[in-house]
């Protein structure tokens, strides 16, 4: 039996939170999983997990042989970087997630540029806006945008993204410019929110120091940002997006902004990581090459 990845298989298996999607996400067998898994407990002599047909759950030994098996593999993964010269130049897979159209607009560039300079690392940039788990899904960095939970990650904070209400200059000589955020009412709207008309926008007011909302009656609902935009392009009604998003829009005249001395507080953007331990270089030279790249293309 080989125990690391015995060790690795119960990780992933407690992780995934049953033995099917365990198998999927190893690509192996149901059955050779468990085989696996019981080989454990019998080599242990202890019951490390309490299996049922719906979910499993760790018994107090398998709770407590779970952390020792992930500070183990830890140290076995932080030995094998060490010796196959990980520290000493950037080499290895790195694997990066970023929302959909800020990734494939800002990240994908600079990835393209880092790739350019390190012929020893490869990259996976997975590009979604479901937020992935940086530890179950093994991912080394993560581009956010928007206020970040509470949890163990370390955030690195690179600027912020300012939102901005637009409509075409044709969609404006037609229904006027509001003058305040509470016109909206009476003013077509696109909303980001298919499944409800009746939504609400931030605004902040000149001088004050928190956000308020203004109900709006979208004229259309859609489920995505772009398609928003291209609405508002097409003199559908006003849209309230973050500004990198019509920035091409803007320079090309088919949109304009209105409500500027409205506009709410920015969205952050952040990179995360997960803390502790020594940080692979090519984790470290990657979150170095595209902090400052990101500032200077959001300037």
């Amino acid at each position: 039996m080989d125990r690391l990845e015995a060790m690795a298989i119960l990780i992933d298996t407690v992780e995934c939170g049953s033995m099917s999607a365990a198998g999927r996400k190893l690509k192996m067998p149901v059955t050779t999983l468990s085989r696996k898994l019981s080989d454990l407990e019998d080599h242990l002599g202890t019951r490390l997990l309490t299996r049922s047909t719906r979910r499993l759950e760790l018994t107090d030994a398998g709770a407590a042989y779970v952390k020792a098996c992930r500070r183990i593999l830890e140290d076995v993964g932080e030995a094998e970087r060490e010796a196959s010269g990980e520290y000493l130049a950037p080499r290895g897979e790195l694997v990066v997630t970023a929302s959909l159209a800020f990734g494939r607009r800002h990240v994908l560039p600079i990835v393209n540029e880092f790739l350019e300079l390190h012929p020893h690392v490869t990259v996976r940039l997975g590009l979604s806006d479901q937020r992935l788990d940086l530890v179950s899904e093994h991912v080394d960095l993560a581009v956010r945008i928007g206020r970040l939970p509470d949890s163990n990650l370390v955030a690195r904070r690179i600027a912020d993204i300012r939102w901005a209400v637009v409509a075409s200059p044709e969609f404006l000589a037609a229904h006027g410019v509001p003058s305040s955020p509470e016109d909206l009412h009476a003013v077509p709207c696109v909303g980001v929110d298919f499944l409800n008309l009746d939504t609400t926008w931030c605004f902040r007011r000149r001088g004050k120091a928190a956000d308020y909302r203004v109900p709006i009656h979208s004229r259309l609902s859609v489920s995505m940002t772009e398609a928003a935009i291209d609405a508002a392009i097409a003199g559908v009604g006003l849209a309230q997006v973050l500004r990198y998003q019509v920035a091409d829009a803007l320079d090309a005249g088919t949109l304009r902004t209105v409500l500027d001395d409205y506009e709410p507080q920015a969205a952050p953007l952040s990179i995360l990581y997960l803390g502790g331990g020594r940080m692979p270089l090519k984790t470290r030279s990657f979150l170095d090459f595209v902090a400052p790249r990101l500032q200077q293309r959001l300037a």
